[in-house]
């Protein structure tokens, strides 16, 4: 199986805006997904020298919208004011859904349907649904046909207390429905298969809510607008972080997913978030007509496929196609933002480019692919200290690889998610300031030929 890809028109990412992600704290947010969507897009479209009803269409990825935000895209799209003539549509790839709405918009724009699209991503896993039990279910449709008193007493003597036990959504979408295993457990596997230590785990965790105490702390997120609730409160940072974190406190923890073995805590993994970031893409006819600042440029992306009971390896299996296309060795990339689901799944990536066994039989290099500078690896911070919100946090990644690329004049990053149900994700872009000479132009920015380029499911 083939990937063909074809791009007629060039795709500019022109700026962008996130929501602070904030912790769910053991009850629904003080957003709801589509709100705090709204409260992330407006101040981005504000400084636009557009008006909302010049864009195209809005697409939006999100895993679990609620029940009054069906086609949340299309809820957000009117809110904002883009029109009722302005198209909108919802996409899900679980963990990279807002990934994919930023490749479905790029697509869109390099195959000359649209112009300028809004795109990103939206979750607000603290207000995911608490289900009835299927027994429940069945009784209350037993009531509901019960007409008489008679029938009713019956029906009513037939209810059992453990009907009532609520079916948390949340750990349900957490968990695979192919292979029963909840992704802290894929990422357990992923410990063993590779020899992760919890140590090493620990430290990942400790390094990444250091370094994003950091980027705060030096004014290093532009792209987190402050957000207002209805109650007046505001929200300016991402409130997950724990600026104390340390190798002792994090020991402490117990394994929660593969107990009392296992090494994947509470403190090593991802949180549980809600968040919304979104960005403004447009052709080069667009960039003009408008007068756009120009943030960065797509490149290339792909999508890969693997063994859902080892899902967190999808980040490798999709970027080396990419590599491989544009002949970049791991040195050629600036800059690279892998989503933070575990610190074990992370580590895990880096060690398969290692492993020459994995790359030759599951990369189908002829060699090791290499090491990763973990310098240049998640610079500020990751989804263990800043949150997942699994609808938003591929357009996070994007957005903020960017603006890591434009603070270093450097050139070229990737941006990578692994995927529950065993996929991977991957985006190339480039940093639209950067000086490019004519070398770097004819080696890396081949993108508008068709390649045919193996599947690495």
């Amino acid at each position: 199986m083939t990937q063909k890809r074809k791009l007629v028109h060039d795709v500019y990412i022109v700026d962008g805006s996130r929501s602070p992600f904030l912790k769910a704290k053991g009850k629904p947010g003080p957003f709801t997904a589509a709100n705090i969507a709204i409260a992330a897009a407006k101040p981005l479209l504000a400084r636009m020298p557009f008006e909302a009803t010049d864009i195209d269409e809005v697409i939006a990825g999100c895993v679990m919208p609620g029940p009054e935000e069906v086609n949340i895209a299309r809820v957000v799209a009117l809110r904002l004011g883009c029109d009722q003539h302005v198209p909108a549509w919802t996409v899900q790839r679980n963990c990279a859904s807002g990934l994919q709405a930023i490749d479905s918009a790029a697509m869109n724009i390099a195959s000359g349907r649209s112009n300028l699209v809004l795109a990103g991503g939206i979750e607000a896993m603290s207000h995911a649904p608490v289900l009835l039990a299927q027994s429940m279910v069945q009784w209350l449709g037993a009531w509901m046909r019960a007409k008489t008193l008679g029938q009713r007493v019956k029906t009513l003597a037939q209810l059992r207390p453990a009907y009532l036990k609520p079916v948390i959504g949340l750990l349900k979408g957490l968990t695979d429905p192919v292979v029963g295993l909840s992704m802290g457990q894929t990422a357990e596997i992923l410990a063993d298969r590779f020899n992760i230590s919890r140590e090493a785990m620990d430290d990942y965790a400790v390094r990444s809510h250091h370094r994003l105490a950091n980027a705060i702390d030096q004014g290093w997120l532009p792209e987190v607008e402050t957000i207002y609730d209805t109650n007046g409160h505001y929200y300016k940072e991402d409130d997950g972080l724990r600026r104390d974190s340390d190798m002792q406190a994090l020991a402490k923890l117990k394994p929660v997913f593969d107990r009392p073995f296992g090494k994947v805590t509470a403190g090593n993994s991802a949180q549980v978030t809600d968040g919304a970031a979104w960005l403004v893409l447009a052709n080069e006819a667009t960039v003009k007509k408008f007068d756009l600042p120009v943030l960065g440029k797509i490149i290339d992306s792909h999508w890969a496929a693997l063994d859902p009971a080892q899902m967190g390896l999808g980040p490798v299996h999709a970027m080396t196609p990419v590599l491989k296309r544009h002949k970049l060795q791991l040195k050629d990339v600036d800059y690279w933002e892998i989503n933070e689901a575990f610190a074990c799944q992370v580590l895990a990536n880096i060690e398969a480019w290692k492993d020459a066994r994995y790359c030759r039989e599951q990369l189908h290099t002829a060699k090791a692919f290499g090491e990763l500078d973990q310098e240049r690896l998640n610079v500020d911070g990751g989804g263990v200290s800043l949150g997942h919100p699994v609808g938003a946090s591929g357009a996070r990644i994007v957005l903020h690889l960017l603006h890591v690329l434009k603070r270093n004049n450097a050139k070229r990053g990737m941006a990578s998610l692994c995927i529950g149900g065993g996929q991977g994700g991957a985006m190339l872009v480039e940093n639209y300031s950067f000086n490019n000479n004519a070398a770097d132009n004819n080696s890396a920015d081949n993108h508008a030929v068709e390649n045919d380029v193996p599947d690495n499911t």
